[in-house]
């Protein structure tokens, strides 16, 4: 490999390091030249930011090792640093599960020169709660609930409540929302979300119309109409138990009292009028719509019921919504419009989403974003349908501040590779390599075994090399593959020979 060179400049600062250890392709390289800075600049000193950058080189390459080794390097520089170094550094332990290394680091932050733990203690509490080691979490909260290190308890709870009833644990998410005033914090709208969503999945009926009724006083006084989606949730549960005069009768009270619902609107949604549908799934839309009339109309409430009907995949509900508050004056967001993508392509119906961003979007002028684009390729992706994906990768690099990111290049590659495009795919991968996003080794060996498969040795040689050239190393099958095409046709042996060499052979800076 040819040997990379490196200008340094006379007066080194921690923002010039930052970009010289962020274009290396090796992060072998970038440590090396992050260590060797100290030894040429007496007088220079590491910083938070540039420390940052380092460990976000070092975990999106999975180099656990070595950043381990760097985190006890920048306690021993005692710099002031963010909550988010943590944060990445948590987050990459528990991928590769090192729980354990995760836990310990929280647990040792005192000795950093950090002020604000809050990320990295929600970060490691959602994680330990998925892994369902509840044992930690508890200790975890128990010892950081009433230190200042950890800002917005509400936020910590909430999170400890969701996860609690994504694994059916809603009576101990209760127990928590019953103590909360006793831990000086109050709860808020996500919270009543959550907490009312996992009551009714375990069927708890009883305790989520407690729950509803004393969000009417805390929450709910002025009526908003974010509310909605809480007191739906609710109301479609009862309908679904059997229990249609109660969630009747509830639905006037929300009307009443939690929506403040003028008079005038109420007149029309009798308990006659309920009784005399016959299934259920009526009752529940002639709810929606009581709903939806009885808030006051606003952008904010046509959202909220939108966007929570999409992720539950109840499209044609969620296209009512659409209709009405178009009626009513207003534009459907882009946030709107994403959950509308995403519940489509969860459903594949990738095609009907490419109408949605090509057509009603424009109607709307609704401009997308990249997180527009990036539901998109993934849903066509998804469905076996990469080349159209590629098309909105170049409506992105022709749209203004709409920058594609390294995970949709790699969902692009991964698609395209499954469909067996392996030429597409290596176009990609240099479009990938040109903004300096550096593939995963999997993404590699994904592409140069596809490439062997076909018998495209030139290409796998080549992308080999780059591989290489970020200091990661095929999978024994993928080189054996490649060894295997190499010697069986007609290519000249000293050229073979001599990329052997030049792969086998240490790279200088």
């Amino acid at each position: 490999m040819k040997s990379i060179i490196i200008r340094w400049p006379k007066l080194l600062n921690p923002t010039q390091l930052s970009q010289i250890i962020r274009v290396q392709k090796n992060p072998l390289t970038a440590l090396r030249l992050f260590n060797e800075a100290t030894s040429r600049y007496p007088k220079y000193r590491h910083n938070g930011p540039v420390y940052a950058t380092m460990i976000d080189i070092l975990a999106d390459s999975g180099r656990v090792s070595e950043m381990k080794d760097l985190i006890h390097q920048m306690k021993r520089d005692s710099c002031q640093l963010r909550d988010s170094i943590f944060v990445t550094a948590i987050t990459t332990y528990a991928k590769f599960g090192l729980l354990d290394d995760a836990v310990s680091l929280f647990r040792n932050l005192p000795r950093f020169n950090c002020v604000n733990w809050t990320q990295s203690f929600n970060t490691l509490l959602q994680i330990m709660v998925r892994e369902s080691d509840f044992q930690t979490a508890h200790e975890l909260y128990m010892d950081n609930s009433t230190g200042w290190e950890v800002k917005n308890q509400t936020r910590s709870i909430n999170l400890f409540i969701e996860i609690l009833c994504r694994n059916n644990h809603s009576d101990l998410a209760l127990d928590i929302f019953q103590e909360m005033n006793n831990m000086c914090c109050y709860p808020d709208r996500d919270t009543y979300k959550v907490l009312m969503r996992g009551l009714c999945q375990d069927k708890r009926l009883n305790e989520a119309t407690h729950v509803l009724y004393s969000m009417f006083w805390r929450i709910s006084q002025k009526g908003s109409g974010e509310d909605i989606v809480v007191y739906r949730t609710l109301l479609e549960a009862l309908c679904d138990n059997g229990h249609l005069e109660e969630a009747v009768q509830l639905l006037g009270k929300v009307l009443r009292k939690g929506l403040k619902t003028p008079k005038q609107r109420l007149q029309g949604f009798t308990l006659t009028r309920f009784l005399q549908i016959e299934n259920v799934e009526g009752i529940k839309g002639l709810i929606n719509e009581a709903l939806i009339k009885g808030a006051v109309p606003s952008l904010v409430s046509y959202s909220a019921m939108a966007i929570d009907l999409y992720s539950q995949g109840r499209i044609d509900d969620a296209n009512r919504v659409f209709d009405e508050m178009r009626g009513q004056g207003f534009s459907p967001s882009v946030y709107m419009y994403e959950a509308k993508l995403e519940a489509l392509c969860r459903e594949g119906r990738a095609d009907a989403a490419v109408q949605v961003i090509g057509e009603e979007m424009l109607d709307d002028n609704c401009v997308p974003t990249a997180t527009t684009y990036k539901i998109m390729v993934k849903g066509l992706c998804d469905e076996g349908k990469s080349m159209a994906g590629i098309r909105y990768l170049d409506k992105m690099a022709k749209q203004v501040g709409c920058v594609a990111d390294k995970e949709i290049y790699n969902v692009l590659v991964d698609g395209l590779c499954r469909e067996s495009r392996f030429v597409e795919a290596c176009k990609v991968f240099e479009k990938m390599l040109g903004h300096r996003y550096w593939p995963s080794a999997a993404a590699f060996n994904r592409l140069i075994g596809g490439l062997c498969s076909e018998g495209r040795s030139y290409e796998a040689v080549l992308w080999l090399e780059e591989m290489a050239s970020q200091g990661n190393c095929p999978e024994v099958s993928v080189w054996n593959s490649l060894v295997q095409i190499v010697c069986s046709e007609s290519i000249e042996f000293y050229a073979s020979a001599e990329m052997l060499r030049r792969l086998t052979t240490p790279s200088e800076v």
